[in-house]
Formats: structure tokens, sequence, C-alpha cells
């Protein structure tokens, strides 16, 4: 289950939220991407660090993008942006908010920081995947 990989890489390797998720996503589903291209969400953890739109998820879209995109999203929107829609709503429900200011006060315990937001976006990214054959279909996980 990518939620084992995602407590890994935040636990035992102490990444920040969207370090993370993809981190886990990267490994879990193949991806491809090298530390140096998984350096480009550090700065995405903690809602940009102004508690905008959480890391979590700003991270599973990440993982989302490299799944589903062949060349630019503009070539592909009838895929893209349906995914992405779902992964948001999906998000919010099950976390109970997308930014970082009202998901961190809902999830957070000073014993296991975000943990638990991570693993609310684990469970969500690995829920929209699944419903999407078509990044099943090719060839991920």
């Amino acid at each position: 289950m990518l939620e084992d990989v995602v407590k890994r890489y935040y636990e035992e390797a102490g990444y920040n939220c969207s370090e993370t998720i993809i981190h886990a996503g990267n490994e879990y589903y193949h991806l491809g991407l090298h530390e140096e291209d998984m350096k480009m969400l550090a700065g995405f953890g903690s809602g940009m660090y102004s508690g905008g739109t959480c890391g979590t998820l700003i991270g599973s879209v990440a993982v989302l993008s490299k799944l589903l995109i062949r060349t630019k999203a503009h070539d592909q929107l009838d895929e893209l942006r349906p995914v992405i829609s779902a992964m948001y709503r999906n998000f919010r429900e099950a976390a109970g908010a997308v930014d970082c200011a009202k998901v961190r006060p809902a999830h957070y315990q000073k014993e296991i920081r975000c943990l638990n937001t991570c693993l609310i976006a684990a469970r969500v990214l690995e829920e929209t995947v699944t419903a999407d054959s078509g990044l099943l279909d090719q060839g991920f996980r």
C-alpha cells in the first residue's frame, strides 16, 4: 500500500509532507524521477510555508500529472482535469479542507507531526489512481 511507503519516507527519511508524497509516489508508481527532480517539491511543505494549499495535495497532483501527461497539460486537459478535480474534491472531503491552515489543526499531532495528513493524501491518491483505470493501463504499478 502507498500508505506504508509514505509512512517510511515521512518517519524514517524526515521529508516534509510534499516531499514525502513525491518520494513515495515515485517509488510506488515507478515514476522514474531522480532525487534532484523531487527537490522541486521541497518548498510546498506547510502550504508553501504560508498555510496555503496543503503540501500533500500538491505532491499528489504532481504524482498524478507525472502518471498522466505525455507532452503537456494543454494537450490532455480532457484527461487531466477530471482526475485532478477528483483528487482535490476527495482530499477536501477526507481532510476537511485543502489549505494547510485548516488541515493542520484538524490532523496534526505533536508526536507525529503531519503524518496523519500524509496518510490521508496517500489513501486519496491511491483511490484516485485505482479509480482511473487509464492510469493503471499505462503500466504503472
